[in-house]
């Protein structure tokens, strides 16, 4: 009788060059975004009529805009406010998602199914689109557009909660948690929970570009924070009906949000594969590796 050894502990790969760049941008664009009263030495909201739509010079390391004002202030300034709705509403939606979807199924199937039909006619509108109704009805400034983001991606996340209860409860260790007498509370907050956190991580960084995306789609609009206060999507407004006379103040706004949406993504797919089971075993059922094909023998 052979025994076999036990596997090693899977460690962490090396990342590659994309997720460092998509982590460093986005440790750049932090500390911009928390460093702006420092680092901005105009003031986003003063208006110089003499230097309207300037292009970058030693003053005005980015230029100016329409009416003067500093584009790399505003553009750092606008990253607290850009990037911190976009995080709230994202952690709104994943608190408020979440806690239905676990919760539905905790009370049984008739709470299930009466919730996510409410969910599922939510989930019938795109996402901007029920943010934008969301945010006409509640009103414009930074907590309506909060709650707006959260109410639109929550059934999301929901029902990634939901099926990845359903995948945990259908384990054996549940089966056997279960039967030594564990009501379904218990099992959710003790054994099923630690299980489905790297799921929802994955989910909340996959949602939050999308979040930023929507806010600035809002500002640009004119329905996000308040018309004084600046935001990239404001900005990108802004500066549109100028893009001949000053191109620069349009370009820097959507080469932030560009960036920032695309590194969180590359940094959202990171983890996912590294965190979601599923995604891994559904990348090598595509290629057909499946678990008796990688060992060679069953």
């Amino acid at each position: 009788m052979t025994v076999a050894p036990l596997p090693a502990r899977q460690a962490w790969p090396w990342p590659g060059t994309g997720l460092v760049l998509a982590c460093a941008v986005i440790a750049v664009m932090v500390a911009a975004a928390l460093a702006a009263p420092v680092i901005a030495i105009q003031s986003p909201l003063d208006q110089d009529l003499l230097a309207i739509n300037r292009a970058p010079d030693g003053e005005h390391l980015l230029g100016t805009d329409n009416l003067g004002r500093d584009v790399f202030a505003r553009l750092v300034v606008g990253a607290r406010t850009t990037l911190a709705i976009g995080t709230l509403g994202t952690l709104f939606a994943f608190a408020l998602g979440a806690g239905l979807g676990l919760l539905a199924m905790v009370f049984g199937r008739v709470t299930e199914t009466m919730l996510f039909s409410v969910i599922d006619l939510i989930r019938a509108l795109p996402g901007t689109l029920l943010a934008l109704l969301l945010v006409v009805a509640l009103g414009s400034g930074p907590a309506p557009v909060i709650a707006a983001l959260g109410l639109s991606f929550a059934p999301l996340i929901a029902y990634v909660a939901r099926a990845a209860y359903r995948r945990e409860v259908a384990r054996d260790y549940i089966r056997a948690a279960r039967s030594f007498g564990g009501s379904r509370l218990h099992l959710l907050t003790r054994h099923i929970l630690p299980n489905l956190a790297g799921t929802l991580v994955t989910q909340v960084a996959i949602i939050l570009p999308r979040s930023i995306v929507t806010e600035s789609v809002l500002s640009f609009l004119g329905l996000g924070s308040s018309p004084d206060a600046p935001t990239w999507g404001r900005m990108i407004a802004d500066a549109s009906r100028f893009i001949e006379q000053a191109p620069h103040a349009i370009l820097c706004p959507m080469a932030a949000l560009l960036l920032v949406t695309l590194s969180l993504s590359v940094i959202g797919g990171a983890l996912r594969r590294r965190l979601d089971p599923t995604r891994g075993d559904a990348d090598r059922s595509a290629i057909g590796l499946t678990p008796a094909t990688r060992t060679g023998t069953s």
